[in-house]
């Protein structure tokens, strides 16, 4: 039976493209009231640095940011267009401002909590944007700043005891998702990473 582990922070302390594509395949872990909510991540997006004109941190350090700009292997959760709120992986060392947008995932535990939440949509369409996986899973700004890494987290991402995904994917990279007023290179670069089951 396979054995499996929680990401330690080294893994979330490296370079934001490359945590972007290999958390393609780990499992995505919420425990609610002694209950696992989970799935595999199919989905990511890196925001790196100020100079990235698709990341927040091109504002700068601000109440908003300083998350992005703390420890690497904590949640950054925000709040967007007045409704819906996005989970984000802080990443590279502490002072560079960096993360990953979890955009979404494969459901594995909890279909029928996700499936009230999700009221009365269809399976495939539970998890797969990163509004509906934070309402899946019931993340919100309270879990902004969430350390994934610490021991007993009720946030994390699993990986199999070696270090490697869970689910084998064939990963393919396109432009961010939604960025139609920011300036090139930044809106066409390839920083988002989509996978399917090879």
């Amino acid at each position: 039976m396979a054995q499996f582990r929680s990401l330690p922070r080294t893994f979330f302390e490296r370079p934001t493209l490359l945590v972007a594509e290999q958390l393609l395949g780990m499992r995505l872990v919420r425990i609610e009231n002694g209950q696992r909510l989970s799935g595999i991540i199919v989905e990511t997006e890196a925001y790196i640095g100020e100079e990235d004109q698709g990341c927040h941190a091109r504002a700068g350090l601000t109440p908003r940011t300083k998350v992005m700009y703390g420890p690497p292997g904590h949640a950054y959760v925000y709040f967007t267009y007045g409704m819906h709120w996005l989970l984000n992986f802080v990443t590279e060392p502490e002072g560079f401002p960096a993360a990953v947008l979890i955009r979404a995932i494969q459901l594995e535990e909890g279909q029928e909590i996700v499936a009230q939440r999700r009221n009365g949509q269809p399976p495939h369409f539970w998890t797969n944007g990163p509004a509906k996986l934070c309402q899946a899973l019931n993340i919100d700004g309270r879990w902004n700043g969430y350390d994934l890494c610490q021991p007993d987290a009720l946030l994390f991402v699993e990986s199999l005891t070696d270090g490697s995904p869970i689910l084998e994917l064939s990963v393919t990279t396109t432009s961010r998702v939604g960025l139609n007023r920011v300036q090139e290179p930044w809106r066409s670069i390839p920083w988002r990473f989509v996978g399917t089951p090879k």
